[in-house]
């Protein structure tokens, strides 16, 4: 499996958790604006994030991730909780003032909490898989990834 297309995964993997981090301090802080704070760029950037992730996660099978079938039909898990927490991220970024209790709100979601749940199974997988292939590289063994 080619580095770049796992690391894309986890770039974006990595832009939703720090939102969903991001989204946890600022709930904590009770208050009723968003104004002045950087809380739409971060949920925007996970919006887009989770557009890519179908794309990526084709992109990432298609290079040989075996077993395809497995990984397909996990990625097809993932497609689906990913569109399920956009609309959720999308409904609350349409709104004119976001405050605590509604970020608070968001991030209860199960929706939400599915996908961050599918993403950590999917970036620990994907480093134990590139650990292997990096010690196998180094020792001259080449084996199924």
């Amino acid at each position: 499996m080619p580095q770049t297309m796992a690391t894309e995964i986890q770039k974006q993997c990595e832009t939703i958790e720090e939102c969903y981090e991001f989204t946890l301090s600022f709930a904590a802080r009770g208050l009723a604006s968003d104004e002045g704070s950087e809380l739409r760029e971060q949920l925007t950037r996970a919006v887009a994030a989770m557009r890519g992730l179908e794309r990526s996660c084709a992109e990432t099978v298609a290079q040989q991730l075996a077993p395809a079938g497995k990984f397909e039909a996990f990625f097809a898990v993932l497609k689906r909780d990913a569109e399920s927490a956009l609309a959720a991220m999308e409904l609350v970024l349409a709104q004119p003032t976001i405050g605590s209790q509604l970020i608070d709100n968001l991030n209860a979601s199960i929706h939400l909490r599915a996908l961050l749940a599918d993403l950590f199974l999917v970036t620990e997988i994907l480093d134990a898989r590139h650990k292997r292939a990096r010690a196998e590289a180094a020792n001259g063994v080449i084996g199924q990834h």
